[in-house]
C-alpha cells in the first residue's frame, strides 16, 4: 500500500527507503517507531506492520525524510537482531544510520554504491546501555 507522504516540505535528496524483512512485526514496528520519532515518514503513526501470510516472507517498507530531525526516539527493546536495507543519497543514508546508532547498536553488513545513491544493509541490536 502506497500513501502520500505526510510531510509536504520534503526535499529532494533527503529521502531514504527503509525495508525490514526476516523479523517479526513487533521488531519491525519498533524500528519504524524509532525512525518516525526522528523523521517525517510516509507511514502514519499507528500504521502497524502486519505479517501478510505466516508461511511467506514479508517485507515492510517506509520512506523517511531525513532533511530535519524532529525528535529523539526512546530506545525500544528488540526481541532479536533486525536486518534492514536502506537506500537513498549518500548524506541521507549516513544521517539515518547515525540517528539509528543513537538508539540501537548498528553494524553495517553490506553496501552497494551508485553514482548518486547508496544502498546499505544494517544490522540492529539492542544497545547494552539501554537496558
Amino acid at each position: 500500500m502506497t500513501e502520500t507522504p505526510t510531510n509536504d516540505a520534503q526535499q529532494p535528496g533527503t529521502q531514504v527507503l527503509v525495508e525490514v524483512s526476516g523479523t517479526d512485526e513487533r521488531d519491525a514496528q519498533a524500528v519504524f517507531e524509532a525512525l518516525r520519532a526522528s523523521f517525517a515518514s510516509d507511514r502514519r503513526p499507528g500504521d502497524v506492520p502486519h505479517e501478510a501470510a505466516p508461511d511467506h516472507p514479508t517485507v515492510w517498507a517506509a520512506t523517511f525524510d531525513v532533511g530535519a530531525i524532529s525528535g529523539t526516539a526512546r530506545p525500544p527493546r528488540l526481541t532479536a537482531p533486525v536486518t534492514l536495507d536502506v537506500q537513498g543519497g549518500y548524506h541521507a543514508v549516513d544521517r539515518l544510520r547515525t540517528t539509528l546508532a543513537s538508539t540501537f547498536r548498528v553494524r553495517v553488513v553490506g553496501t552497494a554504491s551508485g553514482d548518486q545513491e547508496n544502498e546499505m544493509q544494517l544490522r540492529l541490536e539492542n544497545r547494552p546501555d539501554h537496558g
